[in-house]
């Protein structure tokens, strides 16, 4: 399997890097995720749907800060997702990162998984 990175966007203080496995992508933002940077994740996860990718696994390892905005880019994603037939799996959820979706309840709307590897393998 090809796991080679696709792409990559960055912007002041979020970085994001897409690796792309068949029908699925692992998309990984690193940084600050906020009304400043949100189309740096809105437009890979919109490009990797349109592009027919049924499942992405976004790894929130090295996402240090996620606002509302970040929030909204996500559940976005998921209901373009699901539409299509797929899903989004979140992963390895910082404390701070993880707060913010038991506060608002997204939690309960997205597969969250410990790890990258457990997401994967779901």
């Amino acid at each position: 399997m090809d796991r080679g990175t696709v792409g990559s966007a960055h912007m002041g203080r979020l970085l994001v890097e897409v690796k792309k496995t068949g029908a699925s992508a692992v998309v990984t933002p690193a940084g600050e995720l906020d009304h400043h940077t949100a189309d740096v994740l809105r437009e890979p996860l919109e490009s990797c749907l349109d592009d027919g990718v049924t499942k992405l696994v976004v790894d929130c390892s090295r996402l240090e800060f996620c606002d509302s905005t970040g929030l909204n880019v996500l559940l976005g994603a998921r209901l373009k997702a699901e539409a299509a037939g797929g899903g989004i799996h979140l992963a390895g959820m910082l404390p701070v990162v993880a707060r913010v979706f038991e506060i608002t309840g997204a939690e309960a709307v997205f597969t969250v998984h410990e790890t990258l590897d457990a997401a994967l393998a779901d």
